[in-house]
């Protein structure tokens, strides 16, 4: 759905829930989308409204701010996940779900509608974008987004992909409204955090799962305890996850410990003194990029805040927060 049929469509469904009317007026600024006017009995409540066709962790910071600075606050969605509901309400932000769903809470009135059942959000199949080859490539391109106007031939061989692969995938961003053509040569990538978000979902559903290898446990008892005095096959080998998240923030001490590689599972095990274990803390991931050469022996941030923001406890999302805060906003300007 575009940003104007969720409006609407949250509107035509709100009205049938509670019979309160909606009046939407499109007024795009800088920062906000529009205002909206809610007739709720005899009051009418007005808001300064930004509207999201989903939400995930890392846009929320964004919206704490649009509330604090743009009172009446409302924020409109196509969906919204029940983790991210929760912490909507916990910073009191008024929200209004496509299928109708509503939580508005004012010094005098208190709505909280959480009945309906999700609307799906349609999703173009065929979109090579996000296919698993298409992941990888849109991953060099998240991290390098000056390489999307390099030929497709040097795409190509930086990403390990075919020429017409490439063209798939550029076309499917096209499709999807990510990539504007700015000049008669040159390309432009938009609303970066919307692609770095669905990015993150398809990564974890349909790349991340082909790329595991199994868990693990260490020979040496003291092993797990001591995974940082671990000489690492750089950049063959690479911390994600809890370990990189601790390794860049110092934010989080690592309860399990996973590990991007290049290497088999019979030169991983011999390497690191690793033996296949179902219920192991070692959870280990073929690597999927190339790697620029560099002393880190971490993944790249963006990575690291994809394994972290996927995670069930808040503290592996603090700390996700943080690599967002220190690398990604510099990645994606």
């Amino acid at each position: 759905m575009t940003e104007e049929q969720i409006v609407h469509t949250a509107l035509d469904n709100l009205l049938k829930t509670t019979q309160f009317k909606g009046h939407w007026e499109r007024k795009a600024t800088d920062e906000l989308d529009g205002t909206l006017r809610i007739r709720a009995g005899e009051k009418v409540l007005q808001f300064n409204v930004e509207i999201k066709k989903e939400l995930r962790m890392h846009i929320l910071p964004q919206i704490y701010g649009f509330s604090e600075a743009q009172q009446p606050f409302l924020l409109i969605a196509g969906r919204l996940y029940p983790k991210i509901k929760e912490e909507l309400r916990i910073h009191n932000i008024s929200y209004l779900e496509a299928n109708g769903n509503l939580y508005l809470k004012t010094m005098d009135q208190w709505f909280w509608i959480d009945t309906n059942e999700p609307l799906k959000i349609d999703r173009n199949v065929r979109n090579r974008a996000f296919t698993k080859t298409g992941l990888r490539v849109l991953f060099d391109f998240l991290r390098h987004q000056q390489l999307i106007n390099e030929p497709y031939r040097q795409i190509a061989e930086q990403t390990g992909t075919s020429i017409g692969n490439i063209t798939h995938i550029v076309n499917g961003l096209k499709q999807e409204g990510y990539l504007i053509k700015v000049s008669k040569n040159e390309y432009q990538f938009q609303r970066l955090d919307e692609l770095l978000g669905q990015w993150i979902a398809a990564y974890g559903k349909t790349l991340k799962p082909s790329l595991k290898m199994g868990r693990f446990r260490f020979v040496d008892k003291d092993g797990f305890a001591n995974w940082k005095s671990l000489t690492l096959h750089v950049p063959g080998s690479l911390w994600g996850g809890e370990p990189a998240g601790e390794l860049l923030t110092g934010h989080l001490k690592s309860a399990e410990l996973t590990l991007y590689t290049e290497d088999s599972r019979s030169e991983l095990m011999k390497r690191y003194r690793l033996i296949p274990d179902e219920t192991g803390p070692v959870q280990v991931y073929r690597k999927f990029w190339q790697q620029e050469a560099n002393d880190w022996a971490t993944v790249p941030p963006l990575l690291v805040y994809a394994d972290l923001i996927s995670a069930q406890d808040r503290r592996s999302q603090e700390t996700a927060q943080k690599v967002y805060d220190d690398y990604i906003q510099i990645e994606l300007p």
